[in-house]
């Protein structure tokens, strides 16, 4: 039996802007866009946990969550604190943690700055993975000021569900054993690759969480979800891969901007890609790729249709100017009717390498 750990660091932005400005203690903390008093444009990173008790969450639009730390206050609670993220801040406490980490694991599989999948085999035993987990912990805090929570289970799923399971700072272990019985009376949304669409089907079958979805047989779920039937007959049952992939390379690298105001103004959107063209060459260089082949663009209208092009190219690309070229020709469909019949206002654009060569 595999033993596999899922490490999330609790409301990880906020908890690092609470560490570093003392005078955030206690309060609720939105990590995002800038409100702009309730006009601002952009969305929520982060919160922590104070402020998701006002229903503020990540990548709910600021504006909203800006009108519900107002309306928080009119019921004689306390304003959330609005602050804009620090990349550079993030990744800097991140390596302070995975550093702390390693030191009692060695195989570890980071998927994001805050989360990380741990390999615990060695300790043999769950008890014993439980017990290196709770080191772990009280290493980070104690060294970092941070909170983590763990989940453990027989394999990545297992792992990240039981992670879930319990948070702030939790700890929860799942053997293989009990693993349907700790499912069972979960929502079905909580198995991963279940979205919105899967779970209006399963609603219109009058299925609520997995044990209820578990009456379903494997052919019935493929009637119902075509090739991926089989895979979610084993997911409802904990079964799912254990492999890790330590260190593995990002597949592209990419960010997007959304404007202030609706914009029509192409010098405007032109130098905001010029921007991030040079920002992603400096990640590509930072990441140790030598070029890339594939640009991809991707464009929001003011009314939220958005579209994504690209353009591959036969040899690597290895400049901020090559990427800036691509990404000017791509953008010029959008300001006449090619892509844009309508004529509208474009409300985000976004840039994006693929096909990274090492």
């Amino acid at each position: 039996m595999a033993i596999i750990a899922h490490l999330d660091l609790d409301a990880f932005f906020a908890s690092v802007e609470e560490r570093e400005k003392p005078y955030l203690k206690g309060l609720p903390i939105v990590v995002g866009a800038d409100p702009k008093g309730g006009k601002g444009r952009g969305v929520v990173a982060t919160a922590n946990y104070p402020a998701r008790e006002y229903g503020i969450h990540s990548a709910m639009p600021i504006s909203q969550a800006w009108k519900l730390s107002r309306w928080a206050r009119r019921q004689g609670k306390r304003e959330a604190a609005f602050i804009s993220p620090s990349t550079r801040k993030y990744t800097k406490a991140s390596q302070e943690v995975f550093a702390i980490v390693r030191k009692h694991v060695t195989h570890i599989e980071q998927t994001s700055v805050d989360e990380a999948y741990l390999d615990m085999n060695f300790t043999e035993t769950l008890p014993r993975a439980a017990v290196i987990a709770r080191e772990i912990k009280r290493d980070i805090y104690r060294r970092t000021g941070l909170r983590a929570t763990i989940g453990i289970g027989h394999n990545r799923m297992m792992a990240k569900i039981a992670s879930s399971y319990r948070k702030p700072n939790g700890l929860t272990v799942v053997s293989e054993k009990n693993a349907e019985a700790f499912l069972s009376p979960l929502p079905i949304r909580t198995i991963p690759g279940i979205g919105p669409k899967s779970e209006e089907t399963f609603t219109k079958l009058r299925i609520k969480t997995i044990g209820d979805a578990r009456k379903l047989s494997w052919v019935e779920l493929e009637e119902h979800f075509g090739k991926w039937g089989f895979s979610l007959y084993e997911r409802l049952r904990g079964v799912a891969p254990a492999t890790l992939y330590e260190d593995e390379p990002p597949k592209s690298i990419g960010e997007h901007e959304t404007f202030d105001k609706d914009t029509e103004d192409f010098d405007q959107v032109l130098a905001t890609l010029r921007r991030m063209a040079e920002h992603l060459e400096k990640q590509r260089i930072k990441n140790k790729f030598s070029g890339f082949k594939t640009v991809v663009l991707t464009v929001r209208f003011s009314d939220f249709t958005t579209k994504s092009r690209s353009v591959t190219s036969k040899d690597p690309l290895t400049s901020a100017r090559a990427l800036e070229t691509r990404a000017m020709k791509l953008l010029m469909p959008f300001f006449d009717r090619t892509e844009n019949p309508k004529k509208l206002p474009i409300r985000l654009v976004g840039l994006r390498i693929e096909k990274l060569v090492a």
